[in-house]
């Protein structure tokens, strides 16, 4: 389990196709931490960590995984948000994040704001999930508040700490980004409209 706080970033070093399954290698400040078998957070995604060395580490996702994220879009250089597993201890600074990306969304628009950035985030709403005003979200797996909720779209503001110390800052119009929403929202939402046929 995660919380949506992102400790620090992983640059993208090398990316090996076997099969239906592809290696990422990447190269952390974290990187000599991590031990294999751990679960760690890319972008909003849980992967286990299949091999260290020094502060690179590889991970591998499998079909299922490129095919509901934006994992297959990703290329070498890239810098990727990373969180480790919230300690038995921690504190929920962020909120309840599983590390299961329910779908891909698209950057509408930036705003600056003069010390602050706005983006809105577009997404299909035909697989049922939904955003409350003033709730939680998950991009990239970084934790966020959203308003101006609506079917298939909502607003995030992101303050300068937030900007820099997640790669929000690399963002683009157009570019797809991993959401992973409410953990208790998307229970309500089963529990009453039920499994779509």
């Amino acid at each position: 389990m995660f919380t949506g706080i992102i400790e620090a970033f992983g640059t993208l070093e090398k990316i090996t196709r076997e099969g239906s399954n592809v290696h990422f290698d990447l190269q952390s400040s974290i990187g000599s931490e991590l031990k294999v078998d751990q679960s760690l957070a890319h972008d909003g995604v849980c992967l286990t960590v299949v091999d260290v060395n020094g502060s690179q580490y590889r991970v591998t996702a499998i079909d299922e995984t490129l095919s509901k994220t934006n994992l297959a879009h990703w290329a070498v250089g890239k810098k990727v948000n990373l969180e480790r597993c919230m300690p038995a201890n921690g504190r929920f600074d962020g909120h309840i994040v599983q590390g299961h990306v329910d779908q891909v969304g698209v950057v509408k628009s930036i705003t600056d704001q003069d010390g602050s950035w706005v983006f809105v985030i577009a997404y299909s709403d035909h697989q049922g999930n939904v955003t409350v005003e003033k709730g939680s979200i998950t991009i990239n797996g970084t934790s966020l508040t959203c308003f101006n909720s609506k079917p298939g779209e909502f607003t995030v503001a992101i303050i300068p700490y937030t900007y820099e110390h997640t790669n929000f800052h690399q963002l683009k119009v157009g570019d797809s980004v991993n959401l992973e929403f409410d953990i208790v929202g998307k229970y309500i939402q089963r529990i009453t409209k039920g499994y779509s046929s």
